[in-house]
């Protein structure tokens, strides 16, 4: 007889950060997402046959998402999250970088040792040069 396909992996709660925009005010927000990572084990449990055995061979560690709405922090309206995400295999977002780190990332890339500050544009001359007032 076949093994249930959880008993070749070990489940762990996570909760990873996901920005969405709510359909109804168009506001773009951070949200916790809760998911399940199942790790596969690291050997094959006891009463396994063949069939069992090349199941085994072929897994990979995963993320199964278990949110599937979220309360807009702006309006108050519960929206589904985009369900094109609800499974991800780990290996294909381990090599992904940080969001957070991804500017620094770019300007070591180009050669710049710190990111170029945030530039102010000049202010043209007519609203820099003295009223005459009113006569």
């Amino acid at each position: 007889m076949s093994l249930d396909e959880r008993a070749f992996f070990t489940e762990k709660p996570e909760t990873r950060p996901g920005k969405y925009q709510c359909p109804k005010c168009r506001r773009l927000n951070e949200y916790s997402i809760r998911w399940v990572r199942r790790s596969k084990k690291d050997r094959l449990p006891t009463g396994a046959d063949e069939a069992d055995r090349a199941k085994f061979a072929k897994l990979r560690d995963y993320l199964l998402r278990l949110d599937d709405e979220v309360t807009c922090k702006t309006c108050g309206k519960k929206f589904e999250i985009p369900s094109q995400h609800s499974l991800m295999f780990v290996d294909q977002f381990a090599g992904l970088p940080d969001p957070d780190s991804l500017e620094r990332e770019i300007a070591e890339a180009s050669g710049d040792t710190e990111p170029a500050p945030e530039a102010k544009p000049a202010v043209p001359a007519r609203f820099t040069r003295k009223s005459t007032g009113w006569k």
